[in-house]
């Protein structure tokens, strides 16, 4: 159809913007209704902005809500004068002010116009397109910034039907519902069940089958999570512990480049499936993400405010080795010190991303397929990538909607599904172990083999076992434990 291109998509084009595309672009075509199709939400032709700066501005701002990575690079294309004008043209209008607050935030630069003094406040994100934080007034504006984070990290999420679904479901109470008639002794082992599969689903995402000493440490880590404060420090000790074994990893943040991918197997020339932000780009980013957990985030809904964190650190890559986990360690620091999880109860997310892996990996891949055709980079002699461009924005800034929808989903199985199933399976793996105790003596050890193998065969000894590692049972105690366990797991 005949459509002409407005706000984001129209600046993009017209000051030839080398930013990654938004999610959905907005155009005006001859239809009097909006719609979306194909990526693009089309507008009536009453909609139609003029082919002015202002007014495409203005038109994003009112409809599509911020892109932050593409008003930093429009500011610097433009410059200050003509976003002067604007506001010079219309000193009282709350749109003028939004984009004058944005102008100067964004580019730490003041602009040379004196203090609004009249005009009513105005918030910087329209909370009904978007998530916003508490907010701050700026009288130098006469707007208040609600903006959830700084001008050095600060991703976005849009207000979806999905995740005001997830919203509603008040999914900590749901959580606390569910602990409230475990019993104390039951509800100890099963957290220390799920801690212990986190850390193990969190190795296995990675593709690695780590010992059981390293999968514990890494497990206790993450019962502490949410207590420590976040900072470099911290960040640095998790890395630790992750490694374990760290003579062939460099410690710390990296000195080079990163991407994540493969290598040619005869050239070794790397094949990128995403790279990582620059070194010199990593200080000031991190310090971004500890400002954002530690400030305006702390207004967000929690899994909202968790996704935002980890997979910005993730997209970041600060480390040579450890960010996935330390990723996914994250989710579980906001959601342990929002108090979204009962007390001393950890949320198997890890497991929960390890079954829908490929969704995972199409989630990321959502915003590392649009980041990377911007990324100028060269091979190095030791098959990493150097980056020859300004990227930090692009990480600083970008739309975590996606991602927000897929933890949520993540969280609401881990306590819907997961939580439950695994109280209720140690409850009858108790009355099965008290009902083979009435039939016969045996260590534990050995009645937890006996377990997992009529686990593993149906309930129903094998003739093999029978007359093998089972023999010394006579066949009335064979028929009495099989008997125990279909009653247990009925």
């Amino acid at each position: 159809m005949t459509a002409i291109p407005a706000g984001y998509a129209a600046l993009i084009d017209a000051y030839n913007l080398s930013v990654p595309l938004p999610r959905t672009l907005s155009a005006t075509g001859e239809r009097h209704k909006v719609f979306r199709e194909a990526g693009w939400d089309i507008y009536g032709p009453s909609y139609a902005p003029d082919q002015t700066l202002e007014a495409h501005l203005t038109f994003a701002l009112k409809y599509e809500g911020l892109d932050l990575a593409v008003l930093k690079r429009l500011i610097e294309a433009v410059g200050a004068q003509p976003i002067e004008e604007i506001v010079r043209g219309s000193p009282t209008g709350g749109y003028a002010r939004r984009i004058w607050f944005l102008y100067e935030w964004l580019s730490g630069e003041l602009l040379g116009l004196p203090d609004a003094t009249s005009g009513r406040y105005v918030e910087i994100v329209d909370p009904k397109l978007q998530y916003a934080a508490a907010p701050q007034t700026s009288p130098r504006h006469r707007v208040k910034n609600n903006l959830p984070g700084s001008p050095a990290f600060c991703p976005m999420v849009y207000r979806t039907q999905p995740l005001e679904e997830f919203i509603t479901l008040n999914l900590p109470a749901r959580a606390q519902e569910v602990v409230t008639d475990v019993p104390a002794d039951l509800l100890a082992r099963t957290a220390a069940f799920l801690l212990l599969k986190d850390s193990k689903s969190s190795y296995a995402i990675e593709g690695e089958r780590a010992p059981q000493d390293r999968i514990q440490r890494w497990g206790r880590a993450i019962g502490e999570a949410g207590r420590p404060p976040l900072d470099l420090e911290e960040l640095l000790r998790l890395q630790e512990i992750v490694i374990g074994d760290a003579r062939f990893v460099r410690l710390g943040l990296r000195t080079e480049g990163g991407f994540v991918g493969e290598h040619d197997r005869d050239s070794r020339m790397p094949l990128p499936d995403h790279i990582s932000a620059r070194p010199d780009d990593l200080p000031s980013l991190i310090d971004g993400m500890i400002a954002f957990d530690q400030g305006a985030g702390g207004a967000l809904d929690a899994v909202i405010a968790a996704t935002i964190l980890a997979f910005g650190f993730v997209y970041i890559h600060p480390f040579e080795d450890g960010n996935g986990r330390i990723h996914r360690y994250l989710i579980h620091h906001v959601l342990t010190q929002r108090g979204f999880n009962p007390t001393g109860v950890v949320f198997p997310v890890s497991a929960a991303i390890l079954e829908r892996i490929e969704d995972y990996g199409r989630v990321l891949e959502d915003y590392s397929r649009r980041l990377l055709p911007l990324i100028d980079w060269e091979p190095t002699e030791d098959g990493n990538v150097r980056v020859l461009n300004r990227t930090a924005d692009f990480y600083r800034f970008f739309d975590a909607t996606p991602h927000a929808e897929f933890l949520y989903e993540c969280v609401r199985k881990t306590i819907d599904e997961d939580l439950p199933q695994e109280a209720e399976f140690l409850r009858r793996y108790d009355m099965f172990r008290s009902g083979v105790e009435t039939v016969v003596d045996m260590p534990d050890r050995t009645l937890d083999h006996l377990f997992h193998f009529l686990h593993q065969n149906d309930g129903r000894f094998s003739k093999r076992a029978r007359e093998g590692e089972f023999r010394d049972l006579t066949a009335e105690e064979c028929g009495r434990i099989e008997t125990l366990y279909a009653e247990s797991f009925r």
